[in-house]
């Protein structure tokens, strides 16, 4: 036996006055309204009656907060899988938009001249095949129930083109992934596939937050 579903929930908003890229930088946290969201996933995963037996996160502190509240609603502990983690970025502590943006800046520009790898952090792939190891390995780590990841926002995207057999490369500003949303996987045949999306904390976003990367 292995796991039912496998569901990739992305962190809520984070804190940030700066208004920088965070990637990996430590001390991220959720902002108030991003632990609200992350309330909402946890809730939406409650009210479908599944039975989620594990809880699995990125190291960093904003997937952790994020998956406290769902871990806490199946009395489970959580897991730290290093695969789930944001890719690297050039930009990281960087403003991006404005007058000062990064992009703006000459001296950045070497980073940005392929944005088909993309030149400016982990390629595309590398996110891809650590992300589908992960979920394969979270799949079969179960006899049955439900698995939950606690990721970010390219690293799922990066599973939804693998598994729709889209180019990796794409358009940052077009990702559907909103934050605390789930996107839902399981096994079909011989194959994983792309099952269900859901946004539970569609009435709390604020686009104009949601810089956390490129």
């Amino acid at each position: 036996m292995v796991a039912s579903q496998v569901h990739l929930v992305r962190h809520g908003e984070v804190l940030n006055p700066d208004r920088v890229l965070y990637g990996r930088l430590p001390n991220y946290r959720l902002s108030e309204r991003g632990v609200l969201m992350a309330a909402t996933a946890a809730e939406e995963l409650v009210e479908r009656g599944r039975a989620v037996v594990r809880v699995i996160a990125s190291p960093l502190q904003r997937a952790q907060e994020s998956a406290a509240p769902i871990a806490a609603a199946f009395a489970l502990s959580i897991d730290t899988d290093e695969r789930l983690i944001e890719p690297t970025n050039a930009f990281e502590g960087k403003r991006m938009r404005g007058p000062d943006g990064a992009l703006r800046d000459p001296r950045n520009w070497p980073a940005l001249i392929n944005p088909l790898r993309p030149s400016w952090g982990e390629p595309f792939r590398s996110v891809s095949t650590r992300m589908l190891a992960a979920i394969d390995d979270a799949w079969n780590s179960v006899d049955e129930g439900d698995v939950v990841l606690v990721s970010h926002q390219l690293p799922i995207w990066m599973v939804h083109r693998a598994l729709v057999h889209e180019r990796l490369a794409h358009d940052p500003r077009k990702r559907r992934c909103d934050l605390s949303s789930i996107t839902t996987v399981s096994w079909h045949g011989d194959h994983f596939a792309e099952t269900a999306y859901a946004s539970p904390a569609l009435a709390l976003l604020d686009p104009s937050n949601d810089v956390g990367a490129v």
